[in-house]
């Protein structure tokens, strides 16, 4: 690999038009790119790391006006294939697939610790009166909006909002003192 200096003098005459000094900065660049991405992205899909290196390669071709003569190279390349990486990580989003299969016969049963598991739902719900009783089975067992549930019983959808609201503290009130 080339010495930082070595790196310096060839982004230089890359920026005053020196083609193939900039090819061969790209190539004696790209293994530490390659090492950077593998490091900061090592929870991302390998595929996805080759597709992180050109993104860097391509936004040190349009960026490489932005480094300013007699800084040092690695830590601007560097901070550009952090933020790509960032970029790749924020387009994945927040999702992360991971299969349970092989921990299905460990897992806890959470049933337990639900307070409607393991009791009639109906039976919880006839302890509300009767406009809070329908607010929970349209909103919260069917999955309805607020809107079309507070429709259905004569309330704005804020009112249903806070009248589902109170309806549930009064089912986990109920859930408490039945739990023995």
């Amino acid at each position: 690999m080339a010495e930082p200096d070595e790196f310096a003098e060839l982004l230089r005459r890359a920026n005053a038009g020196d083609g193939p000094a900039f090819a061969q900065f790209l190539r004696r660049i790209t293994p530490a790119i390659r090492t950077v991405i593998r490091a900061k992205g090592s929870s991302l899909p390998e595929h996805q790391h080759e597709d992180i290196l050109q993104e860097v390669l391509l936004a040190i071709h349009l960026k490489r006006g932005s480094w300013k003569e007699g800084t040092p190279v690695k830590p601007w390349v560097y901070a550009i294939t952090r933020y790509k990486v960032v970029d790749a990580f924020r387009r994945r989003g927040a999702i992360i697939h991971v299969p349970i299969e092989p921990f299905s016969e460990t897992l806890e049963d959470l049933s337990a610790a639900v307070p409607l598991a393991g009791k009639d739902a109906e039976y919880m719900l006839s302890h509300l009166d009767g406009r809070g009783a329908a607010l929970v089975r349209s909103m919260t067992l069917e999955g309805e909006s607020a809107e079309d549930a507070g429709e259905k019983v004569g309330l704005s959808a804020s009112s249903a909002r806070v009248a589902l609201h109170r309806a549930l503290r009064q089912l986990a009130r109920i859930a408490e003192r039945t739990k023995n």
